[in-house]
Parts: structure tokens; C-alpha cells; sequence
């Protein structure tokens, strides 16, 4: 999305309860697939000091991550949101986690998510960051 709009930024996904090297849930890879996404060789990766010291913005799927994020690594908490607070300017979770969650689950987060980077875009756009 964001190389469509000319955005040159790097974006990278890592978990706090993330298994390393783990492939991406069954009900992910349908949801993703109906939009012709194919994340079939996704492996997962666990937030390391490393990452969070390279990036500019970390967004997360929920308060409970951000606090973790936060008490971990308190020298970056000025650039840890939770993605709606972020966007939207409100304090609440992505509807459901997805993790384990039936087919329609994943399709509920994936319209929200979609629906948030596209507001991220705007606003990243706008020079809001």
C-alpha cells in the first residue's frame, strides 16, 4: 500500500508472543488469500532490542502489547502506540485478536487493518509523523 502511494518507508512485523520461525495460522493464510495475498511462507519473529532500536514507529495490535513493548524497552516509549490510539486518537485494541480465531475472526481484523493503514497512509502523507 504504501509503495503504491509513493511512500518510501520500511515496514517489518514482529510479535510479542511470537514463535520464532513460525508459519503463519491456517485461517491467515485463507483470509489473505481471498485478496490474492499469499503469505504461505510468512514466518514469524519475535520483537528484539534490535528492531525496536531501528525503527522510527511501533505500532501494536493492542494496549497489553504496547505495555509489554513499554516495560521492555522503556527508551522507546515515545515512539510506541497502540495502532488505533495512533490513527484514530482512541485507546482500544483491534476488534478481535485473530490468533486462533475461526475464518471470520481473521476477516474482521483484516477490514479493520486494512481500514487503519489506509488512514496511516493519510496521515503519514499529510507529514503527521
Amino acid at each position: 500500500m504504501a509503495k503504491e502511494k509513493g511512500l518510501g518507508i520500511v515496514v517489518k512485523s514482529a510479535g510479542v508472543y511470537a514463535l520464532d520461525g513460525s508459519n503463519a495460522s491456517v485461517n491467515a493464510i485463507r483470509a489473505l488469500r481471498e485478496d490474492n495475498i499469499d503469505i504461505s511462507n510468512h514466518r514469524a519473529s519475535i520483537v528484539h532490542r534490535d528492531l525496536i532500536e531501528e525503527a522510527d514507529l511501533i505500532l501494536t495490535m493492542g494496549k497489553s502489547h504496547k505495555d509489554i513493548l513499554v516495560s521492555k524497552y522503556g527508551f522507546a516509549q515515545d515512539k510506541i502506540h497502540i495502532l488505533n490510539e495512533f490513527i484514530y486518537g482512541i485507546e482500544k485494541d483491534i476488534i478481535d485478536p485473530p490468533f486462533g480465531g475461526s475464518i471470520q475472526v481473521y476477516n474482521n481484523t483484516k477490514y479493520e487493518l486494512y481500514n487503519a493503514m489506509e488512514e496511516l497512509l493519510k496521515k503519514l502523507m499529510r507529514g503527521e509523523f
